[in-house]
């Protein structure tokens, strides 16, 4: 939890880096909140997602792109290359492939590697 916390705390911060961890937990979170809007508004006899969804999902639109660009730039590529999406099957499974790929060891272009400690 406290990585979805991070990340909407950093509402539209697409400089910087983000960690797998940071990236696939604030995935997850999104999954479960929907699955969660979508069965509730089901249950009370509505059909597709709602209108609690759209908010909810106008809402983590921008901390989305926002932490997905910080994953790419933390396997060293540009956050453009999120409009790769757009080309149908192969952008989504490039898009995964750099998502799960791990980080570049060392600082790069796009900052410090966050899975580096700091000690003073």
């Amino acid at each position: 939890m406290d990585y979805y916390l991070a990340v909407l705390k950093k509402y539209a911060v697409f400089s910087g880096r983000a960690t797998r961890a940071e990236y696939w937990y604030f995935v997850l979170f999104n999954l479960i909140i929907s699955a969660v809007l979508v069965t509730v508004w089901r249950i009370f006899g509505g059909a597709g997602y709602g209108p609690l969804q759209g908010l909810y999902s106008l809402a983590v639109l921008i901390p989305s792109l926002a932490v997905l660009a910080r994953r790419l730039h933390d396997t060293n590529h540009s956050g453009w290359w999120i409009l790769i999406a757009f080309l149908p099957v192969i952008g989504a499974i490039v898009l995964l492939v750099f998502a799960v790929s791990d980080s570049q060891p060392g600082a790069n272009g796009y900052g410090p590697n966050p899975k580096e400690v700091k000690v003073s």
